[in-house]
């Protein structure tokens, strides 16, 4: 089983329309409606490729009611824990003529104390039987900056490889609890280390904690700076549509690989597939399948040299 968490879950909508123009009034020519927050994006293509996936997390009011009505329709299950506070929700708006996204994030409802205990038991519940955990997304108010911090060496003590997936403050100590992998993009992990290049950042971020960093280079697709090596994956050609979701999916890939036992190489090129078949897909959680098998065979990863 594969545990992925997600305190600030969401009520995903996208709008689509002609054209975005600033101050004007707009058509929507069609509305989605999905589960979100990015674990739960993680766990919806984890089992869209077959894997057994529980979600937690925190869900609350009629935005988390709808949320658990949307997820109860996948193959990934609900442990998620309820909250007095109502779910957030997400807009994103797709601009038809130029394929561009907008992407407007309410912030999430308060935890109290209680609700965090209750979490934590649950939390401490699911791990003896998970073979990777994920940590995913931004803390929403009332939980300390240290949460994940504090999630990753619970998982560590469970001897379930964790990944985390976060920016900011909750990254920077979260990645001093010794993840196995973090999964920043490009600024997120300058706004780490500093340091814009994205090998010699990466090599920052393990010397500040983490195990293997696995960093999201958008078009550029994906490098990996790991105990045993440094690798570099790209997509065939860069693929325009919605990126909305893109890097959940590369977590999911990850994951998917991990629990597989696959070498590195083999992990990136799955990330990297299933991120840009994600662009293709009009919502984030879900990919494109005709295209993430089509490139599973495109992606060229390069061996750049073993990791210092």
């Amino acid at each position: 089983m594969i545990l992925t968490v997600t305190l600030n879950t969401a009520l995903d909508l996208t709008y689509r329309v002609p054209a975005l123009t600033p101050h004007g009034s707009h058509r929507v020519t069609q509305v989605l409606e999905r589960p979100g927050g990015k674990g739960v994006n993680v766990a919806r293509v984890l089992g869209a490729l077959g894997h057994d996936t529980v979600v937690t997390g925190f869900a609350g009011g009629p935005n988390g009611a709808v949320m658990r009505n949307l997820l109860s329709r996948s193959p990934v299950r609900d442990a998620l824990v309820p909250i007095a506070g109502n779910t957030r929700r997400t807009l994103a708006v797709v601009d038809d003529a130029t394929g561009d996204t907008t992407q407007l994030n309410e912030p999430g409802p308060a935890v109290t104390p209680e609700e965090w205990s209750a979490f934590l038991a649950r939390y401490g519940e699911l791990l003896p039987a998970a073979d990777a955990v994920a940590l995913c997304g931004s803390l929403p108010p009332g939980i300390h900056v240290g949460a994940y911090a504090e999630l990753v060496r619970m998982a560590r003590g469970a001897e379930v490889p964790v990944l985390l997936d976060t920016s900011g403050e909750p990254l920077r100590r979260g990645i001093a609890a010794r993840p196995d992998i973090v999964k920043p993009n490009a600024d997120e992990l300058a706004q780490l280390t500093g340091a814009r290049e994205p090998q010699r950042a990466a090599r920052d971020a393990r010397r500040r904690g983490a195990h293997t960093v696995v960093a999201s280079l958008g078009p550029d697709g994906m490098l990996a700076v790991t105990p045993s090596g440094l690798w570099q994956a790209t997509p065939p050609a860069a693929v325009k549509g919605n990126p909305t979701g893109a890097g959940d999916s590369a977590v999911a890939g990850l994951l998917s690989a991990l629990v597989d036992r696959l070498p590195w190489p083999d992990r990136l090129t799955r990330a990297v597939a299933l991120s840009a078949a994600t662009v293709l897909s009009p919502v984030a959680g879900e990919f494109d399948g005709k295209t993430y098998d089509s490139l599973l065979k495109q992606v060229a990863v390069e061996d750049l040299a073993p990791a210092a």
